[in-house]
């Protein structure tokens, strides 16, 4: 067994240490493995970390039911996605609240393809089940992923016509990966498991709490190079979908409704207070994401004979994220050490390789 996942996993079944605090620890501990081993007035040093979670650190070792839990998984054909492996969702590090881990069940590629969200209310309209329909069809051009959340409604419309039109579609869940929810989605969930799957950040056999819902949403949002609104009333979770992808800076589109129809109001709303494209048709969104320009992979020219082999694994990271990224994050990504890594970055910043941006963030230089 794969002592490093163990020791992540572990970390995990802290109770009270949320994402954001492990990668904080590993960050600055260099490997989940040490910081089981650092001490408590060392892990009290580490931004974010106080005397409670600490002393959780220090007392709770769930290395047992870690090892039960990654047993359960390798027997299920489930993968227990880290952080910083490279199956994790890309799109998703890019975000400061991403998931330290997730569990997925499925065949289909999680990267290096284009990722659009569907989502909106369980109460969907013939007229929003039509439009979702066609989207997907539409959609098939570009041989995308559908992303959403397998509720009632637009999301299981979207589900469907993606299974319907030979598109890979992933199911982001607010329960275990063994626990389906609703349980009337289940035939369509066994039918993504080849031709898509099933994600989630809980453990297995956690129920689908309500508060669970939300947090479950940023993931839809953080995958996502586009996310549709299809149907929404006033308030709801397509709704806060769309304030979280806002968030996080993706492209947010609504489909119109009638005036004066409560399903139809929430979409109305976004396009009204500028939170989202006007969506008319898959032309929109080719429109506002240029794809039908063909782009050319960044930096895929660089030179890395003049680097060693950290200094590489550092670029290479650096390509995954355009925009730049925070020194923790990346911290995590490429599990080093934050000093050492600030001199990491030093140096290929010398050697014009690194741009250095406020607030701690770093790209790649344009050469």
């Amino acid at each position: 067994m794969d002592q490093n996942r163990l020791d992540q996993l572990a970390l995990n079944f802290i109770s009270g240490i949320g994402s954001y605090s492990i990668k904080q620890l590993v960050s600055y501990c260099g490997s989940a493995e040490a910081v089981f081993k650092t001490p408590k007035s060392k892990l009290l040093k580490i931004p974010g970390i106080g005397p409670s979670t600490a002393e959780l650190i220090v007392n709770q070792r769930p290395f047992e039911k870690a090892e039960k839990e990654l047993k359960r998984a390798d027997d299920e054909g489930v993968q227990i996605l880290l952080y910083s492996d490279s199956a994790y969702p890309k799109n998703l590090k890019h975000i400061n609240d991403a998931p330290a881990l997730l569990y997925y069940k499925g065949t289909a590629p999680l990267n290096d393809r284009k990722i659009v969200a569907i989502v909106g209310t369980r109460k969907a309209t013939t007229y929003g089940k039509e439009i979702t329909e066609q989207l997907v069809s539409d959609l098939k051009a570009h041989n995308a992923l559908i992303v959403s959340g397998l509720a009632y409604g637009i999301d299981i419309c979207a589900h469907k016509a993606a299974l319907n039109n030979n598109l890979d579609t992933i199911g982001v869940m607010a329960s275990g990966i063994n626990v389906v929810y609703p349980s009337v989605h289940r035939e369509a969930a066994n039918k993504m498991l080849s031709q898509g799957g099933l994600l989630t950040e809980h453990s297995y056999d956690v129920k689908p709490d309500p508060h669970k819902f939300p947090a479950r949403n940023r993931i839809i949002a953080g995958m996502a190079d586009a996310i549709v609104i299809v149907e929404a009333a006033k308030k709801g979770g397509a709704l806060i979908t769309a304030e979280v992808a806002n968030g996080y800076s993706r492209d947010v589109f609504a489909v119109p409704g009638n005036l004066g129809m409560s399903y139809s109001e929430g979409c109305n709303n976004l396009i009204k207070s500028n939170k989202a494209h006007l969506f008319t048709s898959v032309k929109d969104i080719e429109y506002i994401m240029n794809w039908e320009a063909s782009t050319d992979a960044v930096n895929t020219t660089l030179d890395f004979s003049s680097l060693d082999e950290q200094e590489v694994l550092v670029v290479k990271q650096l390509s995954d994220h355009k925009e730049g990224i925070l020194m923790d994050n990346l911290s995590w990504q490429t599990q080093l050490p934050i000093n050492l890594l600030a001199s990491i970055l030093l140096n290929l910043e010398f050697k014009g390789f690194v741009n250095s941006l406020p607030g701690k963030k770093f790209k790649l230089a344009t050469r």
